[in-house]
């Protein structure tokens, strides 16, 4: 098992300012922490609502592991490039299948990274017409299995009111059994996977309302 690696100095400085904000001001919450390995790589897949998601998911773990998520390819120009990869991110091409993003998340994860997946694509945004339809897709069991981690479900609630001071809450979920996909194609092993971790992340969000 790879050790974790030590966040960026930069992941310390946001984190360290945000940890109050998190838990104090929103009243941070979370549960079954215990089911994300202490150290060694994974992938957390959990639902999308907002921006702010990734704070809330890597907070209960700071400044122990270095949580690494997926950006938006258009937000990679300098010198914001510099900041979003010190902290943590690294660029995907959206509404495509970005191959050298998981390639890249893979490598990530067997070199012993938490990295962080939001398996619909986009956030959800009730009411608006979006470019990029929010359903589960299959990168983030794909990437799990390829770089044999653990596939830990999450299920976040909150982020979406953070205008009026809601609480946020976080719980985490046993890792996907994937035991019965080993020697299966890739792809159909990522499918299966896949509905497992939507059922998975769906009763922990519902958990929480």
């Amino acid at each position: 098992m790879a050790d974790s690696p030590r966040p960026s100095w930069l992941y310390l400085l946001v984190g360290g300012a945000s940890w109050p904000v998190v838990k104090v001001l929103f009243r941070h919450r979370a549960s079954g922490t215990e089911h994300v390995p202490r150290r060694g790589g994974l992938v957390l897949a959990a639902n999308h609502c907002s921006n702010f998601d990734p704070w809330p998911l890597a907070i209960p773990f700071f400044p122990r592991r270095f949580f690494r998520f997926m950006a938006k390819s258009e937000l990679f120009w300098f010198p914001l490039s510099l900041v979003i990869h010190a902290g943590g991110g690294f660029r995907v091409r959206r509404g495509e299948q970005d191959e050298e993003a998981i390639a890249t998340a893979v490598g990530l994860a067997r070199d012993g990274h938490a990295v962080v997946m939001f398996p619909e694509g986009t956030r959800r945004r009730k009411g608006l017409r979006k470019r990029h339809e929010a359903r589960f897709r299959s990168g983030a069991a794909r990437i799990a299995l390829e770089a044999g981690v653990p596939l830990v479900p999450a299920g976040i609630a909150g982020t979406e009111r953070l205008a009026r001071l809601g609480p946020l809450r976080v719980a985490y979920g046993p890792p996907i059994d994937v035991d019965d996909l080993r020697g299966m194609p890739i792809g159909d092993a990522a499918r299966v996977a896949t509905e497992r971790l939507e059922s998975a992340v769906t009763d922990l969000e519902a958990g929480l309302s």
